[in-house]
């Protein structure tokens, strides 16, 4: 079992679950189910699956807080289940790191074809980094990368991100080119509103990633004046 591909299903709907279960297992899968979310984070950290197929409507942890928390630590392809249409949903899921979405009600060989493609496309991306040109980052101890040297991280401590200013620059790397507003950024990184820093505390950040980065002349994160930051894909 131990050299198959694992998958990591988190479905509230047990029937559903058990589907996959059954279909994903006769394709020589080892699959995990979690029916809430809290068991879904849970598992994903204790047995880093190849892939997860997560519903987005699940009870408590709502599927797209499970896809935010995740993505904080994990490179890992994600396939959203979701059982609205509208383009607004969709967008939303993969603008916070999906891979991929099936709309319920779904054909158990699209949702096959679909985990085939993102298994295809993983390779580079089996060791939790996110790499986007040069750079390089591990979003799980914030070591930073580019042309092959290290630039920021633990062997460097005097330019060691904080675990803050990681998950911000992870955010960015996932999605060059796409302007994030302060408060996009605090929904993104920060999981407890209630802790969540004012707007302006963002720039700080931002600051103190471009000067560890050596980032001074920002040609690698970009400020779209009065809308925000950007990550330009490095050369």
């Amino acid at each position: 079992m131990s050299g198959k591909v694992k998958i990591l299903v988190v479905e509230d709907q047990e029937d559903t679950a058990h589907l996959l279960q059954l279909e994903l297992s006769e394709e020589g899968y080892q699959v995990l189910v979690a029916h809430d979310g809290i068991n879904g984070l849970s598992m994903a950290r204790e047995h880093s699956p190849d892939l997860v197929v997560l519903d987005v409507g699940l009870p408590g942890i709502g599927g797209l807080d499970v896809l935010r928390r995740l993505r904080k630590t994990s490179n890992v392809p994600i396939i959203l289940l979701t059982g609205y249409d509208s383009a607004e949903d969709q967008v939303t899921g993969l603008d916070l790191g999906a891979n991929d979405y099936v709309t319920k009600p779904f054909s158990p060989d699209v949702l096959m074809s679909r985990i085939r493609a993102q298994l295809r496309g993983k390779g580079a991306s089996d060791d939790g980094h996110l790499r986007l040109g040069p750079l390089v980052v591990d979003p799980a101890s914030g070591d930073v990368w580019r042309d092959g040297v290290l630039i920021a991280g633990t062997d460097a401590p005097e330019d060691a991100l904080t675990k803050t200013e990681a998950e911000i620059l992870a955010l960015l790397v996932r999605h060059p080119g796409k302007i994030f507003d302060p408060d996009q950024i605090i929904d993104a990184v920060w999981d407890d509103y209630s802790l969540a820093p004012d707007p302006d505390t963002i720039k700080t950040h931002i600051s103190n990633l471009r000067r560890k980065l050596g980032d001074r002349d920002q040609t690698l994160i970009r400020t779209a004046r009065g809308r925000g930051y950007f990550l330009k894909e490095p050369r």
